[in-house]
């Protein structure tokens, strides 16, 4: 009966450590995902007085156009 019980307490501690194992993983590919993120900040930033890239961040962040260019927008969806 012992065995039996140590055995299940076994098998119950291995689907544990799977479980942490893949939950480790998935955080780990988050924090990768937000250091690059962090390192695309901090380019912004040490570039923030840089036309071409206050340029970049108004027209994809903002979506800011210069004047007379023509915006196009997809409707089909």
């Amino acid at each position: 009966m012992l065995l039996l019980a140590v055995g299940f307490q076994l098998y119950r501690l291995q689907g544990q450590i799977t479980e942490a194992e893949t939950n480790r993983a998935q955080l780990a590919a988050q924090v990768a995902a937000k250091q690059q993120e962090n390192a695309a900040l901090a380019k912004d930033i040490e570039n923030g007085n840089d036309p071409e890239t206050l340029e970049e961040i108004a027209r994809n962040e903002l979506g800011m156009v210069n004047p007379g260019e023509k915006v196009f927008y997809d409707v089909s969806n």
